[in-house]
């Protein structure tokens, strides 16, 4: 009888049979759902974005207090003062307290001042890249999710700018979290052609220079290339490309180097927010970082996850040197992250970890904080959080180690320009 299931035997075993047009009406049902879903979940993000930050809901960085300002420059606390009462240097604003405060593009101000008043010492005040120093392009990776890429990859560019240097960020993952983190909504505020598919795509006419998709962010010192699900066209891109060999110009590996190679001049360090998959995304991120940091999550199945990602990746990168990529990174490290040191299967874990890899794995760890997940449900980074906000004592035990751990990069970045 039409209609009813009918059955029969399939390999063995009992097997239902259902019509034709049924599977395709749950494939639509299911479908529909699942835009319906998408649909008002965005809405719902919107419209929680738009309370956070009215009237014209984007982001803004909030300002500094003088004591912020001279831990950030070195700048005496005193000496500031002195200026700000003779009228030299950046106006600062005052709070209701009538405290002094400076806005970040103020900071760079007293930087660049206190370099030419002092060239002697102007690396301590502003310590970009000299001539001769290579741009650095650090690929934070792992195709574990929840590893904490994103977060690394923001705290990083938010403390690199706060200490005077210029940040490119580069969203790779179609997920777009660090898009998202810098304020932008991936699939209301990113277009077609406007992430870095724009500058990879292998179609001549609609390729866009690099230059043209990096958007200045409300955090002064970062600029970001932001994503959305428009990515994943390389991806299918460019296998295509591959097995009809109808490229033209640079191998799928080189296409992001050498965009960036477009935009070296302008940057100081350039981050790389890779997606949890190695493809060719990730792959191209590899061969165009000169260094990596690799996030891992201390638990077992974790470490069972990196275990084969790592054996995936040098077997790829093997392929990728057989065919003329040659791979130079100053360093690959190790970074902890969600640690939790009272946490002892954890703690056996980071043991393993430092016994085998030694001292590639980074001396400080991220640890998990509370203070850093309401950052997070706020779009926001540890450095956007002021006092009172948050329990003073949750917020300066999240500020140190994530300062710590970015401290730390930062000396490997130093050591790869060959600075003390």
């Amino acid at each position: 009888m039409a209609g009813k299931p009918t059955f029969g035997r399939q390999e063995g075993k009992m097997a239902i049979a259902r019509p034709a047009e049924t599977d395709v009406q749950l494939k639509e049902d299911a479908a529909a759902k699942i835009l319906r879903h998408a649909g008002l979940l965005s809405s719902q993000l919107q419209q929680l974005r738009t309370r956070m930050y009215p009237p014209k809901s984007e982001k803004t960085l909030r300002s500094f207090l003088t004591n912020e300002v001279s831990k950030l420059t070195s700048i005496p606390d005193s000496t500031l003062k002195l200026m700000s009462s003779e009228g030299r240097g950046p106006k600062p604003s005052r709070l209701e307290n009538n405290h002094r405060v400076y806005t970040l593009a103020q900071i760079n101000e007293l930087r660049e001042l206190f370099a030419k008043q002092k060239p002697s010492e102007a690396l301590r005040f502003l310590p970009r890249r000299r001539p001769g120093e290579h741009l650095q392009v650090l690929a934070i990776a792992n195709f574990k999710g929840g590893s904490a890429k994103t977060t690394t990859c923001v705290h990083l560019a938010h403390y690199l700018a706060l200490n005077g240097y210029r940040v490119l960020a580069l969203d790779l993952d179609p997920q777009a979290s660090l898009s998202a983190l810098f304020g932008a909504q991936p699939e209301l505020d990113v277009g077609a052609n406007e992430t870095i598919y724009a500058a990879l795509r292998y179609d001549d006419a609609e390729r866009r220079p690099i230059r043209d998709i990096i958007r200045k962010t409300y955090f002064e010192g970062v600029d970001l290339v932001p994503g959305n699900l428009e990515v994943m066209e390389y991806e299918h891109e460019t296998p295509r490309v591959l097995a009809s060999k109808s490229s033209s110009g640079a191998i799928f590996f080189e296409r992001l180097k050498l965009a960036l190679s477009e935009v070296e001049d302008d940057y100081d360090v350039v981050l790389l927010d890779t997606p949890p998959s190695l493809g060719f995304l990730t792959l191209s991120a590899i061969y165009a970082a000169t260094s990596m940091i690799i996030t891992v999550h201390p638990a077992m199945l974790d470490v069972a996850s990196m275990s084969q990602f790592l054996l995936m990746m040098g077997d790829l990168i093997g392929v990728l040197n057989d065919n003329g990529a040659q791979l130079d990174q100053d360093f690959i490290r190790y970074l902890v992250t969600r640690h939790d040191p009272n946490d002892a299967p954890q703690s056996q874990v980071v043991a393993m970890l430092r016994h085998l890899f030694g001292s590639d794995v980074l001396l400080p760890t991220a640890i998990e904080s509370t203070a850093v997940e309401a950052a997070g449900l706020a779009k926001r980074s540890i450095y956007e959080l002021e006092m009172g906000q948050i329990g003073r004592d949750t917020h300066k035990r999240a500020r140190e180690a994530v300062d710590g751990v970015n401290e730390a990069i930062i000396r490997l970045i130093n050591s790869s320009w060959g600075r003390e």
